[in-house]
């Protein structure tokens, strides 16, 4: 039984990375073609669908209590707020860069942690290891400048959605209420459906004659293994594995988004983009682990 277990929770770390490996490359792949909104939209709702579908097979109901929806409205914040951001800024900047840029996640919640939740405090380590972060996102900045002002608008969007991101993790975390992971990702999927069907017929344009292969298979993609499948084997790992072992992830998944763009989608990783992108990354391990790896130097040093 134990064999299986750590079976399971190797085979649900690996599905994670790779999921949030190529999300940035299908989030742009999923709008050639097609407008950015309907994209998006449609990936949600085969998202809700699917999610729903095993909500109610494995809990037999989604609990629509007070507190409950207060949890939905929350996640909906990200999912419809922080999602339209991404795959609006996607269509000017690289799609490894996006994944840099989320690797910046830990940091923001960080600090809204802290005003929120009192929960954590501003030691030394989080301070340098989030003013690099910033020095990093300063290089890439000026990096991207050169391309012209979508290309910066770009970025903007993709950090603002880092934002909401964070925000709305926090937000669920203040509102401490037990429960499910796949309950919390299907109420929130299906309090975000009447903006996305809203944003469609607002704003979306008309769908094309044709529409590319590639195209539909992202969204179907996105939809079922990134919407659904995603956050399972993330919330299933944070179950078995210390946070730490966790929070790995996001130090692998911006370097291999960016080979896997610049392989697949032919995307330039500039001199700029790889300095930054150290800088970040290096920021990210002062961050979250400067007191792990402090215990862990001690420790040898000591026996």
């Amino acid at each position: 039984m134990k064999t299986k277990n750590t079976l399971l929770t190797i085979i649900a770390y690996l599905l994670m990375i790779i999921i949030w490996s190529t999300t940035p490359l299908a989030i742009k792949w999923s709008s050639q073609g097609l407008h950015f909104i309907t994209g998006v939209a449609v990936r949600m709702m085969i998202g809700a669908i699917l999610a729903s579908l095993l909500s109610l097979l494995w809990y037999r109901s989604i609990p629509m209590h007070k507190k409950a929806r207060q949890v939905y409205l929350a996640s909906a914040a990200a999912i419809y707020g922080a999602m339209m951001m991404v795959y609006w800024g996607a269509q000017f900047i690289p799609s490894g860069l996006i994944s840099v840029l989320f690797g910046l996640t830990p940091i923001m919640t960080t600090g809204f942690a802290v005003y929120l939740l009192n929960s954590e405090t501003l030691s030394y380590n989080k301070i340098i290891g989030a003013l690099l972060g910033i020095m990093g996102l300063v290089v890439i900045f000026s990096d991207q400048m050169k391309l012209g002002d979508q290309a910066l608008y770009g970025i903007i969007a993709v950090l603002f959605s880092v934002l909401l991101h964070s925000f709305s993790a926090v937000w669920i975390k203040h509102l401490n209420e037990p429960l499910p992971a796949l309950i919390v990702t299907t109420g929130g999927l299906l309090y975000s459906m009447p903006l996305f069907i809203m944003s469609i017929i607002l704003f979306a344009d008309p769908l094309p004659l044709i529409i590319p292969e590639k195209t539909i298979w992202s969204i179907i993609y996105l939809g079922v293994m990134g919407s659904v499948v995603g956050f399972v084997s993330y919330y299933f790992v944070l179950a078995k594995l210390p946070a730490s072992t966790v929070a790995l992830a996001t130090l692998v998944t911006p370097i291999s988004a960016l080979l896997l763009g610049k392989w697949f989608n032919h995307e330039t990783i500039s001199n700029s983009i790889l300095i930054g992108t150290i800088l970040v990354m290096t920021g990210l391990i002062i961050h979250q682990f400067y007191s792990y790896l402090r215990a862990k130097f001690f420790k040898k040093t000591l026996s």
